[in-house]
């Protein structure tokens, strides 16, 4: 298992988000903003000097994090064209930063989660969109079409395409509310496609707090990953910060300072409770042993 985090959770500063991810024995960096630039606006020489911060310090680009079927229900032509239009360039992007996925959404439903329609649509979004060279991965999304595992199988079952894979986020299910314990029942229904993983921990409804205050048992998911032998990231997608909660509308667009601020303290303090799970449960060699960086599980794959 390898370790990484999500850039802006720590800095919109790329070199002070790569310094402090690899000073605490980090793998990897997940892109989102940088500089207060969504991802999905970024130009490519923004997102060479990206990939370039991180290289330098030793460690891997882990994923791309663009608001790709991050909306409502395309409805009409010009708004699949327009949705398909940016999975299309962030595919680009991703490619250029050497990113091994792009991350997508189930667009946002408008009541109980309908992952069958939504697969409908996307399914015409992704008509001919090239996906051979960067995978796209599907987030169970807190407040998408696919909340839970559930969901986001019965939305890749409708879709019917095999090469698209599952990133787990039981926080999502869990602040969705519609999986208040999405671990282990939750995990074990969709294990085999699962090829990235986000942590975070809720506190039921109300707020993210310090990794290992919430509602999530960690040190038993971890373990049980390790037992499964997963080859992927375990990515702190933080959403902690000292003194303040993050707002719905910073949640749903998580760049620029105002979603940023006070990152860099609540996300070291999250890296190494999530370093010290990842010792005691063995996914990751110590730092005092003198490693650097995560191993790599079976083999690299496509998380």
């Amino acid at each position: 298992m390898r370790l990484a985090v999500i850039n802006d959770e720590v800095s919109q500063d790329i070199h002070v988000a790569a310094a402090e991810a690899a000073r605490l024995g980090f793998g990897g960096l997940e892109i989102r903003s940088s500089d207060g630039v969504p991802p999905h606006l970024m130009d490519d020489a923004q997102l060479i000097a990206v990939r370039d911060a991180v290289v330098g310090r030793g460690m891997r680009i882990a994923g791309f994090d663009p608001p790709a079927l991050k909306c409502r229900l395309a409805r009409t032509d010009a708004e699949i064209m327009a949705v398909r239009d940016l999975l299309v360039d962030a595919l680009r992007r991703a490619e250029l930063l050497g990113a091994p996925f792009v991350r997508i959404f189930t667009f946002y439903r408008e009541g109980p989660p309908d992952p069958r329609a939504a697969a409908t649509v996307a399914r015409e979004v992704l008509d001919g969109v090239p996906t051979d060279r960067v995978p796209l991965l599907v987030e169970t999304g807190m407040r998408t079409n696919s909340p839970t595992m559930r969901h986001t199988l019965e939305f890749l079952d409708q879709l019917g395409d095999d090469r698209l894979g599952i990133l787990w986020d039981p926080g999502n299910s869990v602040f969705s509310g519609w999986d208040p314990a999405p671990f282990p029942q939750d995990y074990a229904l969709g294990r085999e496609r699962i090829r990235h993983v986000h942590v975070k921990d809720p506190d039921g409804r109300t707020a993210y707090v310090q990794l290992g205050d919430g509602c999530l048992p960690w040190p038993a998911i971890l373990a049980r990953l390790v037992e499964d032998e997963y080859q992927g990231w375990a990515s702190l997608e933080t959403h902690w910060r000292i003194g303040r909660v993050l707002t719905q509308q910073q949640r749903d667009e998580p760049w620029g300072e105002s979603f940023t601020a006070g990152g860099f303290e609540a996300s070291s303090i999250c890296m190494r409770m999530l370093r010290e799970m990842a010792e005691t449960v063995g996914a990751v060699q110590p730092l005092n042993a003198g490693a650097t960086s995560t191993t790599t599980g079976r083999a690299e794959g496509g998380s």
